[in-house]
């Protein structure tokens, strides 16, 4: 027995030597995670868990569809995510631990005795909880991205233990500006958050979705506005914590880890994708020379690890440290680039259940874009819910491109415009890692091959959210039914050439008859 305990020791002994700085840092850790169960809080979750030797991860979670908070956790093994983790590390989410709460509630929903456990141990904070609506109603966005972050900073301010507070903000959180640095931007909100926060405990839901345009000034949307708000609580209230803000842009698949493309969700331009995928967007509200600012989740996680770790190390910063994350202005990639890269490889990764060969035609005018979406959409679409009426099924292709042209609206604002990120915290943060952290946490913007990614996230995408799988046959289906579909495409093309050059030349010989 003793010996069996002096060479565990010395196995103990052995993996501190080779732990990087940032993996020292989380050894034998607590950290609390709000925003656990969404696309980034996984992906965090699971490179904590496979990187690092964490104590323990406290995870807000809220019941859902009858589930029990533990279920939710539980069902987590069956996810892509986590497959690579739990083949090295099969106990891994015993470390996981959930909290019942929930955004919405007073308190976040956390009992008195989990709020001392918090207090009692927490050590790292990672908030990442949020709607990412766009249109959600100004009072739910306001309780979930701007009161749920005052509420976590206050019970913050009792944790005794507290090394490193992240919170999770975005990129556009001040998109009411071209040029964004890290810095706050207090004087683009028409109030500030404590004055907005006290209006929502005075008057009722009603009164504030009512007050949204006056509200929102020159922000787009609820969530842009709200996350700003949530900004400015960090500023005002955050006092002497040690806290930092983590601004992503737009999150989409993952690069490598912990598998190349993994996604699970239909959010942004992924939906766009998808969309023209199965060869039911053939138009959208794009202008081909913005740039388009998309960060692969994978690197996200990292950052906001790496965040954490600087943090602390840092101990104070007044006012605190931002980091932007967006594409590195040497390698910056436009909305034209990225449509004609999914698409040169959307033959190789083809949906074998597409309706009409993959395209998309891009413009900015807003005003008419009503117009072609009724020729490329919606006359398409009603003949095919009357196909669907005449074998008796439920007609449904009107009611999708409905939804998709309320969606294509909400993203114009982002599709159709530029910004110039200022990104000198995040180079710098990147610069201070060591090599061995480098390579574990990568975030490397610069060296990013958008061709290599674009192949696995496409990949990715058919596989996770299509749910074809990445056999050979399967693949090989996809590329029979795009080929089939290239060919009816063109033909309809010539048909409709024809037809209209056809029409041209009666309606000339009648003119000209004349």
């Amino acid at each position: 027995m003793g010996l069996g305990n002096c060479q565990i020791k010395v196995k103990m002994e052995m993996e501190r030597e080779t732990e990087t700085e940032i993996q020292r840092f989380y050894r034998n850790k607590t950290v609390f995670i709000t925003g656990g169960t969404g696309f980034l809080g996984k992906t965090i979750i699971e490179k904590l868990l496979r990187t690092t030797d964490v104590k323990r991860i406290y995870s807000l979670i809220r019941k859902k569809r009858g589930q029990d908070i533990q279920e939710r956790i539980d069902l987590w093994e069956k996810e892509a995510v986590f497959e690579v983790l739990l083949q090295s590390k099969p106990d891994a989410l015993r470390r996981v631990v959930p909290i019942a709460g929930d955004c919405l509630d007073p308190d976040l929903g956390i009992s008195v005795t989990s709020r001392g456990i918090l207090a009692a141990e927490v050590q790292i904070v990672i908030h990442g909880a949020a709607t990412v609506r766009f249109n959600e109603p100004l009072h739910v966005a306001l309780a979930i991205n701007t009161r749920a972050t005052r509420l976590l900073v206050q019970l913050a301010k009792q944790m005794v233990k507290l090394e490193a507070f992240v919170h999770v903000s975005t990129a556009f959180s001040n998109c009411v500006v071209d040029h964004i640095e890290e810095q706050f931007y207090p004087d683009l909100l028409t109030s500030s958050s404590e004055k907005v926060l006290e209006m929502t405990d005075q008057l009722s839901d009603q009164l504030i979705d009512n007050m949204t345009a006056d509200l929102l000034g020159s922000f787009p949307n609820t969530y842009t506005y709200t996350k700003a708000l949530g900004e400015d609580v960090i500023l005002r209230e955050a006092g002497d914590l040690p806290v930092c803000i983590f601004r992503p842009a737009i999150i989409i698949a993952s690069s490598r880890d912990p598998v190349p493309g993994w996604i699970d969700n239909l959010y942004g331009p992924i939906a766009l994708v998808y969309g023209v995928a199965y060869g039911i967007l053939r138009i959208a509200l794009v202008d081909v020379n913005a740039q388009h600012s998309v960060v692969p989740v994978d690197y996200c996680a990292n950052v906001a690890l790496a965040t954490a770790w600087k943090t602390a190390a840092a101990r104070t910063s007044s006012p605190p440290a931002i980091y932007n994350f967006a594409p590195s202005e040497q390698n910056l990639l436009t909305y034209g680039q990225f449509r004609d890269k999914t698409q040169s490889i959307g033959e190789k990764y083809a949906v074998s259940k597409m309706i009409w060969y993959p395209f998309l035609h891009c413009m900015t005018t807003a005003w008419l874009f009503p117009l072609a979406a009724f020729f490329y959409h919606t006359v398409p679409g009603f003949a095919l819910d009357l196909a669907l009426r005449i074998v008796g099924r439920k007609p449904r292709m009107l009611k999708i491109y409905q939804k998709i042209h309320t969606n294509i609206m909400l993203l114009r604002p982002f599709t159709c415009r530029s910004w110039k990120f200022d990104l000198k915290n995040r180079d710098h943060l990147w610069q201070c890692m060591s090599p061995q952290d480098q390579d574990i946490y990568q975030f490397d913007m610069l060296a990013l091959d958008w061709d290599s990614y674009f192949t696995r996230a496409l990949r990715g995408m058919r596989m996770y959210l299509c749910k074809e799988p990445s056999s050979p046959a399967s693949i090989a289906e996809g590329q029979r039914v795009w080929r089939r579909f290239y060919l009816l495409h063109r033909t309809l093309q010539v048909i409709l050439i024809g037809s209209a050059a056809a029409v041209i030349w009666q309606l000339l010989n009648r003119i000209f008859s004349f």
